[in-house]
């Protein structure tokens, strides 16, 4: 299938991230289905993508008359047998590996011989996912980043058996949607992004446990530091141009006092057993009580739009 051929995007799951996948797609101008289990999952699906469309309307990203335009080329079914007639097939279900696996074999059946396949599971091993399918190479990661409206980048990720011109289209269609796909060559637990934010987030927790820095600190650190350079140079061109010698001589005696363990620090295992998740539960690392679990994502939306219409304008 070529990328110009695709009209038809159907959509998996109508929870946040399948919600802002439909906006997407919708907004480009795809016919695009979304399923769900039940009538009321779809319902929160609809106001969703009111809500991504009013947010691009009010950041000047979109108009008025093409948000419109965008809620007509969204349908909801909670049959998706309505897949039939896709080019691309995107799955945002449940993250629990044997309900994926039976979803794809059910599809399989229903969707037509030539249409992709592609899961936005955050980082579940797409080889495995494919067990179930007869034609094991039509199916792709395509990782989407919450808030996906927002958030530039998209993940393709190669399973063992995934075949080339499957990722080759699945790049072409996210640069369509002005998104910026990278390729995930070799089926890796949590990909790219993932393994440096995980790897970040471990060291983090490792510095505040052993009492280096206060969490406060930790993030102002992150934010006017390292996250200052990543927008523009990731960390690989940053060592470049502050010389590999010295990031080498850092690394000799840095590394060993780095934290390398292999589960969850207590001071998360805490958190989780006192029920504070974050602004969820109104606490977390930080209080949220009184509104400002919607304020701190207000902000956040607001900052995000701010860098991505500096990318949109640099482009």
């Amino acid at each position: 299938m070529k990328v110009n051929s695709i009209k038809k995007i159907g959509i998996a799951g109508a929870g946040t991230m399948g919600s802002g996948l439909a906006q997407i797609f919708a907004r480009k101008g795809y016919k695009v289905v979304v399923t769900d289990l039940k009538d009321e999952f779809l319902d929160k699906s609809k106001r969703l993508v009111s809500i991504y469309n009013s947010s691009l309307v009010e950041e000047g990203l979109m108009t008025s008359e093409e948000a419109e335009e965008a809620v007509k080329n969204i349908e909801y079914f909670t049959d998706n047998k309505v897949f039939s007639d896709c080019d691309v097939i995107i799955e945002c279900i449940v993250e629990k590996m044997d309900i994926k696996q039976d979803f794809w074999k059910e599809i399989e059946e229903i969707a037509k011989p030539d249409a992709i396949f592609a899961t936005n599971t955050s980082g579940l091993s797409i080889t495995e996912m494919s067990k179930k399918l007869e034609d094991r190479g039509r199916l792709a990661g395509m990782h989407f980043w919450n808030p996906p409206h927002i958030i530039p980048l998209v993940e393709l990720i190669k399973g063992d058996e995934t075949k080339d011109e499957i990722i080759e289209v699945l790049y072409e269609l996210a640069k369509k949607i002005d998104k910026e796909p990278v390729v995930v060559k070799k089926d890796a637990p949590g990909f790219i992004g993932n393994r440096i934010q995980f790897a970040v987030f471990r060291e983090a927790l490792h510095i505040v446990e052993e009492g280096i820095a206060d969490i406060e600190d930790v993030d102002r650190a992150m934010k006017y530091g390292p996250g200052f350079r990543y927008p523009i140079i990731g960390p690989l061109q940053t060592a470049d141009l502050g010389g590999l010698d010295t990031f080498y001589y850092i690394s000799s005696y840095l590394f060993n006092d780095l934290s390398d363990v292999k589960e969850p620090q207590n001071i998360l295992k805490n958190l989780i057993y006192k029920q504070e998740l974050g602004t969820k539960t109104k606490k977390g690392f930080y209080d949220y009580s009184g509104g400002k679990d919607e304020e701190t994502i207000k902000y956040r939306d607001k900052m995000f739009f701010k860098m991505l219409k500096h990318i949109h304008s640099n482009k």
